[in-house]
């Protein structure tokens, strides 16, 4: 006989930011400009680096202020390959947002649309898993092809 373990149900915080970020995705593959794809693709990796954070908590320990991608790695050491490349894109998406435009082209654009769709996926799954495996199980796809350029 099989038993089905069930994922316990998602706090609305984590839920919400999921939507959001589905939202963010969303306004990234409308978009025309690489700015603003790339803009949109990475604040929807925040969102969704957020809802972990939300669901597996705060690492304890100091309260000095860190960004979410060294604490998501941290929370959810399986995700530090992501942490690792959207972190490295954080700069680009200040000067973005300092009126850069010229900053991103479509193509860097377009591979970070694409990782945000994926990591995006794997926080569902990581999320929507029965926490069986413990923090430290794996995700189902790591990131090893992609590069922060």
């Amino acid at each position: 006989m099989s038993r089905t373990i069930h994922a316990a149900p998602l706090p609305s915080t984590a839920l919400d930011l999921l939507r959001r970020a589905d939202a963010e995705l969303l306004a990234g593959q409308l978009s025309r400009e690489p700015a603003d794809v790339f803009s949109h693709a990475h604040l929807a990796a925040l969102r969704a680096a957020a809802a972990v954070l939300a669901v597996r908590g705060m690492p304890a320990g100091r309260r000095a202020v860190r960004p979410v991608w060294q604490l998501l790695a941290t929370v959810a050491p399986e995700t530090a390959d992501w942490a690792t490349f959207f972190a490295a894109g954080a700069p680009l998406r200040l000067a973005v947002d300092a009126g850069r435009f010229d900053a991103v082209d479509a193509a860097h654009a377009e591979r970070t649309l694409c990782a945000a769709e994926d990591f995006l996926d794997e926080v569902r799954a990581l999320l929507e898993a029965p926490q069986s495996g413990g923090a430290d199980a794996p995700l189902a796809r790591p990131l090893h092809a992609l590069q922060a350029s």
